[in-house]
């Protein structure tokens, strides 16, 4: 293995506990070999997925551990403050010669050895980040330049054959245990390259039928000529916020899109790929915990011309545009191989403003060692400290979305100033033109201003807002895009919620002192929705509430948008079917259309009151956000929805609504339950709905009977939605992190109630959501 030179000329590592955590403790190389510590390390591999074969290198004699034995195609440690890809491509390049990008690179798994060699007196406790990168064809051996100090020779190998030289310990090559966990990587190639089309086209139909495809229409005829121009332009720039969404899942997503769009029509396999991808707009699926439904196998294929030395009649390496298998948790905002311990100590090291910044909304954070292999140090040794502790120097920095996204926010800003121009209503107008600023100069603030005053029958919502693609803390925004026809007659009808906010925030259930006194009535729009996109992957939103700005939220509330046609769409071909499935004969005929989408209304509102900016035990100011960080999203998600039904019966024990309403509320709520859990419990919306059924049945509100129906104990749910709530707005007000995991490690469980309900949906296929259709993009060029 190739050492990373250090500041002193010796090569530190980080040591790290059993289970794989640093311990703030780094050594020289040899003092963590003599004493058994554990570290980490990179293995690297080259596959040809022509002929099947692994590329390996022989060792060199000279090697303190394995000499002369063929090994790895490439492999290093990484040297202490290093990430994990870097050194990856950097070792790579040392000792074969290869400079690879890093889309090149699937990481597959961590693989954790345990070995003792050299008579006891080299222990090797190292976990590995076991990569692979997939070429069409095997690399010629005379394109390699070999370290001599590290590798004497490479070769190709069939994979089964190598897998069998490993299973019997022939002592030429370098001992893996391939019946223990490096057994992944034989078992993901042979995965990977023998399932058959037929098996794989059958379970994309599978999956995909889990969605109605539904077409989604709206009256233009109360819009003006100007309106309608303004809108074909919106929707022209909408298309280019889907761009910017696709790169922020992840950053090999659109040359995967591009090309499965581009192969769609090779095979009727080819084609269930695309139309599942376009549902999910990634290759992971939305309804399976994220679980990959492609791999890298189906990705693109790019050239290098020039990766390695020169060779007659060799054009270069074409290979296969990697992504992981597990989602990464985040997304496309962070280095792919940056854990959340070294951003909270990049982060320490900051000023209170580039904290803030560091945290917010609008950028992404970069690593500088990425765009410079140079192998320059990132550690300086501290002379005058016993403990083996080093100073870092940080590789993190700051990009904020205007300059990362640049090219495609100009183009997008320049449609929404055209909009702007076309279109008579002042606040349209106003909050087109304030967006376009926004997208260049990164400052969202006047813009999302501008949209809560909107005042149009052309209702537009574009720009960064929610942050469940950041599975990782939970800061960085989506860029998405929902455009409608207001629903004049439906949200004059709506004004009651708005107007009752302040007084559902004082009795709520929650201890007066964290109470806010000054809710502001958010603004209810309803629309007909005819385009949509960036961030509306997989399950289709019925409703939002925004902007999720804490100052804007203090200062002047929210505002939220309805859209009508979608919950009348999700009602008709999934709740109904639901409840006829899972509810009791007695209770079924309660589940209606008003109780559902008065539900909706109600949980969106419910999103602008209880706690936003808080007060720690320790009197410092914060936010819900940043405090609960990645279990925010799910836990306002179970909130807004629980506490949504408690403020329902609050407003009909005020006689604001009709008592009619109460039981017909309750059990479209149940059916309800059943519709978001089949989102995966990998996902906000999903995550929470287990949570409250969970919870409610725990506590007697639901029933179970006998036939696998289920019906609601009227005598009880009350209670239980009040004491849900109160724990949820508590755990909030407080931002107690380690309460609001308790939560959600005891009840976001997918229990045997559950499962039985949804095997009974699978057993009818029922669909699980929508897949809408826009007939008005047909009318805007590409």
């Amino acid at each position: 293995m190739a050492e990373a030179p250090a500041h002193s000329g010796i090569e530190y590592f980080d040591v790290l506990t059993r289970t794989g955590e640093k311990t703030g403790i780094c050594k020289p190389r040899g003092d963590v070999h003599r004493d058994g510590d554990y570290h980490r390390a990179v293995h690297v591999w080259i596959y040809s997925e022509s002929t099947q074969e692994l590329l390996l290198q022989k060792r060199a004699d000279c090697k303190d551990s394995w000499p002369g034995c063929w090994d790895i195609s490439s492999a290093g440690h990484i040297s202490a403050g290093d990430s994990s890809l870097v050194t990856a491509q950097r070792e790579l390049e040392e000792e074969l010669g290869i400079v690879l990008p890093k889309d090149a690179f699937e990481l597959l798994f961590i693989f954790l050895q345990e070995c003792v060699t050299n008579d006891g007196d080299f222990i090797n406790n190292e976990f590995n980040d076991v990569y692979l990168v997939t070429t069409l064809d095997p690399i010629p051996l005379e394109a390699f330049t070999l370290q001599e100090s590290e590798v004497s020779a490479v070769k190709y190998l069939s994979y089964d054959e190598y897998r069998s030289f490993l299973a019997k310990e022939d002592p030429e090559y370098t001992p893996f245990d391939v019946n223990g966990q490096y057994g992944q990587l034989f078992d993901i190639i042979t995965q990977r390259y023998n399932q058959k089309a037929i098996d794989r086209s059958l379970a994309l139909q599978k999956k995909i039928h889990r969605y109605a495809s539904v077409t989604l229409k709206a009256e233009l005829s109360g819009l003006s000529n100007g309106e309608r121009e303004a809108l074909l332009l919106v929707i022209e720039a909408a298309k280019v916020i889907d761009e910017i969404f696709y790169l922020q899942v992840w950053y090999n997503n659109p040359a995967l899109r591009d090309w499965l769009k581009e192969h769609a029509a090779s095979s009727e396999l080819d084609k269930l790929k695309w139309i599942y991808y376009s549902i999910n707009k990634s290759p992971w699926s939305c309804l399976d915990e994220n679980e990959a439904f492609l791999t890298t196998a189906d990705s693109a294929v790019k050239l290098l011309s020039k990766p390695a030395k020169q060779v007659n009649g060799w054009k270069g390496i074409e290979y296969k545009v990697a992504f992981p298998m597990q989602k990464p948790p985040g997304a496309n905002f962070y280095p792919p191989d940056m854990e959340k311990e070294e951003f909270d100590l990049w982060k320490s090291s900051l000023s209170k403003d580039e904290q803030s910044e560091a945290t917010g909304f609008f950028n992404v954070i970069k690593r500088k060692s990425q765009s410079s292999l140079d192998g320059a140090s990132s550690i300086v040794s501290d002379e005058s400290n016993n403990n083996n502790t080093v100073k870092p120097v940080h590789d993190l920095f700051i990009v904020p979305y205007s300059q990362e996204y640049r090219a495609l926010l100009t183009k997008a800003a320049e449609l929404l100033h055209k909009a702007g121009n076309s279109t008579s209503s002042p606040s349209l107008k106003r909050l087109l033109q304030s967006k376009a600023e926004a997208f260049l100069s990164n400052d969202y603030y006047d813009s999302d201003i501008a949209w809560m005053e909107l005042d149009s029958k052309l209702d537009v919502t574009i720009g960064p807002y929610e942050t469940y693609e950041d599975a990782l803390f939970g800061y960085k925004a989506t860029f998405e895009a929902f455009i409608g026809i207001r629903d004049d007659k439906a949200t004059s009808q709506l004004k009651l919620f708005g107007d009752n906010l302040q007084v559902l925030e004082q009795n709520l259930p929650l201890d007066s002192v964290y109470k806010s006194l000054d809710v502001i009535a958010a603004p209810i729009r309803v629309i007909q929705l005819v385009y949509n996109a960036g961030d509306v992957k997989g399950p289709q939103t019925v409703a939002f509430n925004l902007p999720n700005d804490e100052r804007i939220v203090k200062d002047r509330g929210t505002s939220m948008v309805i859209l009508k046609n979608v919950s009348e769409a999700k009602f008709k071909h999934i709740l109904q079917p639901i409840a006829a499935a899972c509810i009791s004969r007695e209770q079924c005929g309660l589940v209606d259309f008003d109780s559902f989408f008065t539900h909706t209304i109600c949980h969106e509102c419910c999103h602008g009151i209880g706690p936003h900016t808080i007060t720690l035990p320790n009197g410092q100011k914060s936010t819900v956000r940043l405090e609960l960080q990645e279990l925010h999203s799910a836990l306002e998600e179970a909130k807004a929805d629980i506490v949504g039904l408690w403020a329902l019966k609050f407003l009909i024990d005020q006689d604001l609504l009709p008592k009619t309403l109460v039981k017909s509320m309750y059990v479209s709520f149940l059916a309800g339950c059943f519709r978001s859990v089949r989102f995966g419990l990998e996902e906000a919306h999903g995550k929470g709905q287990a949570l409250q059924f969970n919870w409610l049945f725990e506590k007697g509100a639901l029933v179970l009977h006998d036939d696998e129906t289920f019906s609601v104990d009227f005598t009880k749910v009350e209670g239980a939605v009040e004491s849900l709530s109160r724990e949820i707005l508590t755990i909030q007000a407080k931002g107690d992190k380690p309460a609001a995991r308790s939560l959600i490690n005891r009840y976001c469980k997918m229990t045997d109630p559950l499962k039985s309900a949804l095997q009974r949906l699978e057993n009818i296929q029922v669909p699980v959501d929508i897949a809408p259709i826009f007939p008005i993009a047909d009318l805007v060029s590409e």
